[in-house]
């Protein structure tokens, strides 16, 4: 069975999230999607708010599993999973930068998982959970945003932003 990990803050989830994950059920016959946690960096919505957005935002199917992990790295917990493979994303020139680094990195710590990357469409390219975050406010953001996340991502914005 093939299985992959595709990991990620999700804070929050995207549209962009959403096509790298359709595309990792149609690659893999088991597909872990896991919120990993930073403690480094500061978060919008808590783990469990973004479980249930993924929850939400994403239709069951036997063959995904959302989880969450921390305090370890994303090679260590693809092995725990028994993953061969890591889902990565690629926007654009930086991401491959970073992505190409951490894969050798992640070869180095466990040389038989194999790292898999794919460029999302260009519509949605240029999504990112930071740039979603920050369209966020401003008068008419609602129109903006509503474009780039699930409904339900949408939803918990527009409850976040009344407080």
């Amino acid at each position: 069975m093939r299985t992959a990990v595709y990991a990620g803050s999700f804070d929050p989830p995207t549209n962009g999230h959403l096509w790298m994950i359709q595309r990792g059920l149609e690659l893999f016959d088991r597909l872990i999607v896991a919120i990993g946690s930073n403690p480094a960096k500061s978060y919008t919505f808590t783990v469990d708010e973004r479980l249930e957005l993924l929850r939400a935002s994403i239709p069951s199917a036997e063959r995904l599993t959302i989880a969450h992990f921390d305090n370890r790295y994303l090679v260590h917990y693809a092995r725990e999973q028994d993953a061969k493979f890591i889902l990565r994303g690629i926007r654009g020139p930086n991401d491959y930068e970073y992505e190409r680094v951490m894969r050798h990195i992640n070869a180095d710590l466990a040389p038989n998982i194999t790292t898999t990357f794919l460029m999302p469409p260009r519509d949605i390219a240029e999504v990112s959970s930071s740039m979603v975050m920050g369209l966020v406010g401003p008068t008419g953001w609602e129109d903006q945003v509503r474009r780039y996340v699930p409904v339900p991502v949408f939803e918990a914005l527009e409850k976040r932003s009344a407080r």
